[in-house]
């Protein structure tokens, strides 16, 4: 058995926590906070066996997309002035890790 913990956007969380439940996936949905630019994500923890394992990431690699969004950046000009000039960066896509589960148990 594994445990799949896959952090997407919050903009796709819902929407593939949808999607995994409708094909009988059981998933636990956490709000959570990235370090990058302290976005909004959502944390899924889904246990699965695993020959299921590929078909869960298929799943959240489709509805987990990549966004460009722009962002201010600071720069200094070495006497007491600053700009703020907006950066493109991409976000979103999703990050996915597999663990194995030594014993799990349904109480």
């Amino acid at each position: 058995m594994k445990l799949i913990v896959a952090i997407v956007s919050k903009e796709d969380g819902s929407e593939v926590s949808r999607e995994l439940t409708a094909v009988g996936y059981s998933v636990t949905k956490l709000s959570t906070t990235g370090g990058f630019l302290m976005s909004g994500n959502t944390t899924l923890l889904i246990g699965v066996d695993d020959e299921k394992v590929d078909d869960v990431i298929s799943i959240i690699s489709k509805f987990s997309k990549k966004r460009k969004h722009f962002v201010p950046a600071s720069a200094g000009y070495g006497v007491g002035i600053y700009s703020s000039i907006p950066v493109e960066v991409t976000v979103g896509g999703g990050t996915i890790f597999v663990l194995d589960v030594d014993r799990f148990e349904k109480v």
